[in-house]
């Protein structure tokens, strides 16, 4: 039986990447370099930093800019992404979240937010369902990122379980590589992406069957 479930957060229970792109997209213009909506795909399930980093490669711009400079335009993005995230309520709440969560909180089945985001405690709170969630990973505390799987394993730890008593919720394919490599049953929520190696790809999350979930091997 699983015992826990861990989720991405962006593409999974709420989706930013509209407010993504466009702090994205204005960083990009001030440095002259051009992105659109496919190139904003590269960018999901990944840490800001290599977010930049993919930018600058787009722009022949690798090596143009310091660590430190690097660092003061990823921050300056993140200023008006945050300010975009005020936008933020229940309402943007991705259909069939609210009623798989409800369920597994009436089971008692703990569950954790493993998100590339060191926003995600802020954008939880402006959903209004922080509390459902009693393990959020830090990205911070992290050595690396998705398709590592440490992010998935630190949340297993959090909930008191082992691994393969762990069911992993993803949108992008570093996230679903990053469940496997933990050893966890992967679930895909579908997008214009192909999820290769989920278990499961659904639409919404209320598609599925928790009897059926925890009973999955």
């Amino acid at each position: 039986m699983k015992k826990g479930f861990i989720f991405d957060l962006d593409g999974v229970i709420t989706d930013t990447a509209s407010f993504h792109f466009i702090a994205w997209k204005q960083l990009a213009d001030e440095l002259g370099i051009i992105i659109d909506l496919k190139f904003n795909e590269q960018l999901k399930g990944i840490s800001r930093m290599e977010s930049l980093e993919r930018i600058l490669r787009q722009g022949g711009k690798e090596t143009d800019y310091s660590l430190e400079e690097k660092e003061a335009l990823a921050d300056k993005k993140n200023t008006h992404y945050v300010t975009l995230l005020q936008e933020l309520t229940p309402e943007n709440i991705l259909p069939g979240v609210e009623t798989f969560l409800k369920e597994a909180a009436s089971r008692a089945i703990p569950c954790a937010i493993a998100s590339a985001s060191k926003n995600a405690p802020f954008i939880l709170e402006k959903l209004g369902i922080k509390e459902c969630f009693s393990v959020i990973v830090d990205p911070n505390t992290l050595a690396k990122g998705k398709p590592d799987p440490e992010i998935f394993l630190r949340a297993a730890k959090g909930l008191a379980i082992q691994p393969n008593e762990a069911i992993g919720f993803e949108d992008a394919q570093a996230g679903i590589e990053a469940i496997k490599a933990a050893g966890m049953y992967a679930v895909g929520i579908q997008t214009e992406e192909a999820l290769v190696g989920a278990n499961k790809i659904v639409k919404r999350l209320d598609e599925l069957s928790m009897d059926e979930l925890l009973k999955s091997e």
